[in-house]
């Protein structure tokens, strides 16, 4: 009886489709291709059989350090040097670039802008949850300008209204979870020298 060797199982019960995303999660863990897995499962969509596959915390580290790994190796050493005060410099103000009205722009290094600051809407900011008042504000404004729209008829205006509105609500949701759970500083990397 497994409940005997584990009693943490004792209230578990187990059903077929519990074992077959086991299967599902053991498959794809030990390196078979998703698309395989899909097949073998007669899932149509391979969307389906992610929603089937459990990742681990570990698992997502242990793929993202052997790829790191293979990306080192078929690079050249030079790429590995250490940056020049200039870069640095440089890299070190794209941070402060991205830092906005409501938080932090999470977009790349040395990438632009490409949501053309329309930062409410954009998926990269980073909300710092001391402006919810902010957020706020802007949502009370938002429904004021969505009022004069519907009133005025101005449909484009009130369909982007609407689509910001969602963004705002999305926005300030992230806000409320960060209060709740405190900040994490991961703080600036620092320059390493060569030993």
């Amino acid at each position: 009886m497994p409940w005997q060797e584990h009693p943490e199982l004792a209230g578990c019960r187990f059903t077929p489709h519990d074992f077959r995303r086991l299967f599902a999660t053991d498959l794809v863990n030990h390196g078979l291709p998703i698309h395989i897995g899909a097949a073998l499962l007669g899932h149509l969509d391979v969307q389906t059989t992610h929603g089937y596959v459990t990742v681990f915390q570990e698992d997502v580290i242990r793929h993202y350090q052997t790829h790191l790994a293979g990306r080192r190796a078929a690079r050249a050493a030079r790429e590995y040097r250490t940056p020049s005060a200039t870069e640095w410099a440089e890299f070190e103000e794209h941070f402060d670039k991205r830092k906005v009205e409501l938080g932090n722009c999470g977009r790349p290094y040395a990438t632009p802008c490409e949501h053309e600051h329309a930062c409410i809407r954009c998926p990269l900011l980073q909300v710092d949850p001391g402006t919810i008042g902010r957020l706020d504000e802007i949502n009370t404004d938002l429904i004021a300008r969505r009022e004069l729209a519907q009133t005025r008829g101005w449909l484009g205006e009130l369909e982007g209204i609407d689509l910001t509105l969602q963004f705002l609500q999305d926005k300030r949701a992230d806000a409320h979870r960060l209060v709740r759970l405190g900040p994490t500083s991961l703080g600036m990397p620092e320059v390493r020298s060569e030993s």
